[in-house]
């Protein structure tokens, strides 16, 4: 089955909310495809597209420093976060 790009543009953004949301806490992209009820596979795509644009940053090491062999966490970026942040104190609804 196909999703048009522009339910993917709103699913992206149902992403940066979440990951707005948990700021600073970093999120894997299982518990943000549980979060959206969607594949994880198709979520990881997602995410790695609104990396390409600078929309959020991928935490590929654990609190102690250790790379992780095959999982990726994922958080908003600084400068999204801060203009989410004013939209939020005008009362614009963001999620």
């Amino acid at each position: 089955m196909r999703i048009s790009k522009e339910k993917q543009e709103r699913i992206k953004e149902q992403i940066l909310g979440i990951l707005f949301q948990n700021s600073p806490k970093a999120l894997f992209t299982s518990d943000i495809a549980k979060e959206l009820v969607r594949d994880e596979e198709f979520t990881k795509r997602l995410l790695s597209e609104l990396k390409d644009k600078g929309f959020v940053v991928s935490v590929t090491k654990n609190s102690r420093g250790i790379k992780y062999s095959k999982r990726i966490r994922w958080r908003i970026s600084p400068k999204i976060y801060v203009a989410y942040k004013k939209l939020k104190e005008k009362g614009i609804e963001i999620y």
